[in-house]
This record gives structure tokens, sequence and C-alpha cells, in this order.
């Protein structure tokens, strides 16, 4: 079984300054990954008092250098590689695009401007908040916190159309205030139905994050068997594992147990892209 590991950031995201390439595709390579992707952060939109405390806006990482650099140590360690008899490892050029509402124009144009092995979409801040700071989630019950994300994903990812991942639908659980710490498809059956009408019919992949699903303050954050089961059931087989790596040592975290769940539940496949074209590999 080889798997990759599809959303990883290194030293050219914000919050990446201990995340080398280099260092990353190292572990990946010496762990038995048959792959991972540099999916750095981008997001044109920074809540105001997030953007005070960085003093960053946007959240925007450079390109050509980052892609110049998974080029210098894909190079590098296939030489390697070549002098000790190890197989090797794929480095994918990726992206993190934020969605958000107000930065259509920006969105379209970085994607446009570059080109990527793969985009993944997700959201990270609403409603002019940021959930990691918990200034999301005041005024709001569990069910209108997680619904409301739900709902901002939906309508941005097919409004946006160009990617090939939906990325860590469940993030807003990571970091909530609630008892409740598992998003279930039970409560939110209408909206996570069509989402994944959605990226089926467009053949997106779905994200299994595996940094969602860890202790945060005390809260075990876990993952609904029911919402794989539905989205199989719906005809859903792309599957994206990713690790949300912001340093070497959690890259590929998890990835034997998740892999070994979905082929529990029936899926033959893991996905990953590569020039934003889809390529999928037996569990």
């Amino acid at each position: 079984m080889v798997l990759f590991d599809n959303h990883n950031h290194s030293q050219f995201s914000f919050d990446g300054k201990k995340a080398s390439i280099e260092d990353g595709a190292r572990t990946a390579l010496a762990s038995g990954l048959g792959g991972l992707a540099f999916t750095d952060h981008c997001d044109f939109f920074v809540p105001p008092m997030k953007a005070a405390y960085e003093n960053l806006v946007p959240e925007v990482f450079d390109v050509k250098a980052q892609q110049e650099e998974i080029g210098r140590v894909q190079v590098l360690l296939n030489a390697d590689t070549s002098t000790d008899g190890k197989n090797g490892i794929r480095i994918l050029k990726g992206i993190e695009i934020g969605m958000h509402c107000d930065h259509h124009e920006d969105i379209r144009k970085k994607l446009s401007d570059s080109s990527f092995d793969q985009v993944i979409a997700s959201v990270h801040y609403l409603d002019g908040t940021d959930p990691f700071y918990g200034g999301y989630y005041e005024d709001k019950d569990w069910k209108q916190a997680y619904g409301r994300y739900l709902e901002t994903i939906l309508q941005e990812m097919t409004w946006l159309e160009d990617f090939d991942i939906m990325g860590h639908y469940d993030y807003v659980v990571r970091y909530a205030p609630y008892p409740v710490t598992c998003l279930r498809y039970s409560d939110f059956s209408d909206v996570l139905d069509e989402m994944f009408r959605y990226i089926i019919h467009e053949g997106k992949a779905l994200e299994i994050n595996t940094k969602s699903y860890q202790n945060y303050n005390g809260r075990e954050v876990t993952l609904d068997a029911e919402i794989l089961k539905r989205y199989r059931d719906m005809g859903g087989e792309i599957i994206s594992l990713g690790s949300d790596s912001h340093s070497p040592d959690r890259i590929g975290a998890g990835f034997n147990e998740y892999a070994a769940r979905l082929k529990t539940l029936g899926f033959r496949w893991t996905a990953h892209y590569e020039s934003r074209r889809l390529v999928q590999l037996a569990l």
C-alpha cells in the first residue's frame, strides 16, 4: 500500500517557519510514504485582530520560490536514492487556497497565474473572524457554528470550481468551545449531501485531515464514520489523506489507522493529483 500525504506546509507558509521542504521530504521518504504535496497557505482575507497580531496581510506565499525549492529537493533526493537503492519519493507542488467571498478576483488570479499539481480549497476565516482564536463561536451554539461553517464551504467551493481537494470540512470543530467534539452526519445531513453531490459530480476529492482528530484543550475531536459511509453510498470514491503538517514530525500522522478504516468501509483507493490530473492508488 502506497500512501501520499497531500496536505503539508513548509517554510513558505506564514505558520510553517520550522518546516523546511527538504526536512519534510526526507521525513516522508524515511517513513515509507510514496509522496507528499506542499500545499502552502494562501489567504487574501485575514481577520483584523489576527492581521494586527501577525503584521501580515494577506497570507500569501512566494509560489516561484516554493516551486524552485521543491524542484531542487526532488533532484537532490533522486540523486541520494539512486546511490542507496531506495525507490525515491514524489514531491508535488500545491497550494491551499483560503476561500473567501470578498476576494474572488484575487483567488482566480492567483490560480490562473501559476501551475500546481494540486489545489486544496479550504475555509479558514469567515464572518470576519478566525475560529482558531475563538471569536467565530461567540453568540453561536455548536449547531449554528458548525452548520454555518459547512454552508460557507459549500457556497465558496461551488463558486470556485477550480480546485481538486475539499479541505478539512470539520476544521471548525478543532478549536470550538463546545462539548460536542464530532461533526456528525445526522446533524447536518442536508448540507453534507449537497457538498458530496457536488464533489462527486465534479470529480473532486474529500479530504480526511488527520490533524483534526486529536486532543485540543482537553477535547478529543473524532471523525464520524457515518459521513464516510454516506459519501461512499452516494458514489464517492475519491479520498485524499492529509496530515496538515507544519513540522516534519507530523507528516503522515495517523495514515495507517485511517487507511485501514477506509478499507473497512469499502473504499478501494486513496487519491492525489499530479499536474491537476487524478491519480488513485490501491489501499
